[in-house]
Formats: structure tokens, C-alpha cells, sequence
């Protein structure tokens, strides 16, 4: 198993990115395991990889229902920092 694809602990911190491929416990009513995460935030957008069928969970839902991340996105780059006011 490569690093991206160990078990996911139901009591550990949870970082999930946007363009990630993750796969649930539990197969989607069209027979499909993967889902792409469109949307990060207190809910987690998924779509199904199999019949393109969005999905919103709570991110507590989302932890306990994720087996293994099939394909992680790129960590985003960092906010740019807001400038100084010199009023």
C-alpha cells in the first residue's frame, strides 16, 4: 500500500483538498466506490466517478465513511498575506 492509500482512523484529523479521488465504505447505489471531492469546508461535496451524482455530507459523516484516498490533489499555495495600512 503506497502512503496515500493506508486506512483512515476514524479519530484522526481529516485534510481534504478539493480534486481529491477518495473511496467510501460503502458502494454507491450505481455500483461505484470513488468519488472526487468538489467542495471542502462543514460539508464535503463529493461526486460519484461512476454516474456523476453530487453529494453533500457533514465532514464528520464524510471521515467515518472514507476507506482510503485513491488520489490526493496538490496542496494548495498558501494565501497571500493582505498588505499594511501606512494611513
Amino acid at each position: 500500500m503506497t502512503n496515500s492509500q493506508l486506512p483512515i482512523s476514524p479519530m484522526t484529523f481529516l485534510s481534504v483538498n478539493v480534486g481529491d479521488i477518495v473511496r467510501l465504505r460503502k458502494p454507491h447505489p450505481c455500483g461505484g466506490y470513488e468519488w472526487a471531492v468538489v467542495r471542502t469546508g462543514a460539508d464535503i461535496g463529493l461526486v460519484c466517478q461512476t454516474c456523476k451524482r453530487r453529494l453533500l455530507i457533514p465532514r464528520d459523516e464524510f471521515r467515518k465513511a472514507v476507506k482510503t484516498f485513491v488520489q490526493r490533489a496538490p496542496e494548495p499555495p498558501p494565501a497571500p498575506a493582505a498588505p499594511a495600512d501606512s494611513a
